[in-house]
């Protein structure tokens, strides 16, 4: 398995997983399949691409299985704050570390950059296992929020996760 940060080349393949991961697990992405549905391939090399983001692939056999996205504030306040979001691997490829070692790429990456002091995520609250593996790798939960998501007519709770690095 090999973890690469992600370029606009590979737009295409992070579109397609993208949106697996948001139609199989619509409660755990504040996005929806029925809105990113329309983004284009431009959109989704924009998003690769922007400033502010680092996209992280884990590819297995040269296949795109798993991506997670490290967003750094830019506003002078909040340059000390980065986030993590978009985090998917997926189902076959479950069990192999690939969770881990894009968590990793993405941490390493934030504590590279000296203005980054603080990494927060959310994750849904019955998410057993994302959740086991933010608390092995140092987050701390700080808050929960009930109702964040709405899917229908049925609610889900968001965990929110915070590390000092």
């Amino acid at each position: 398995m090999e973890i690469i940060e992600l370029n606009s080349l590979h737009a295409e393949a992070y579109q397609h997983l993208r949106l697996e991961g948001l139609k199989k697990h619509p409660e755990n992405f504040g996005a929806s399949y029925d809105e990113e549905l329309h983004y284009t391939i431009d959109d989704y090399s924009e998003r690769i691409t922007a400033h502010q983001s680092n996209v992280f692939g884990a590819f297995n056999n040269e296949k795109l299985i798993g991506i997670v996205t490290l967003f750094k504030e830019s506003k002078l306040k909040m340059e000390h704050k980065a986030f993590i979001f978009g985090m998917y691997v997926t189902e076959e490829s479950r069990g192999l570390g690939a969770a881990r070692k894009l968590m990793e790429a993405a941490l390493n990456k934030a504590r590279f950059q000296p203005e980054i002091e603080q990494v927060y995520l959310t994750v849904m609250s019955d998410n057993h296992p994302a959740k086991k593996l933010y608390l092995s790798l140092g987050f701390e939960p700080y808050a929960k929020e009930p109702h964040a998501l709405k899917i229908g007519t049925s609610y889900y709770d968001e965990e929110h996760m915070l590390l000092m690095l």
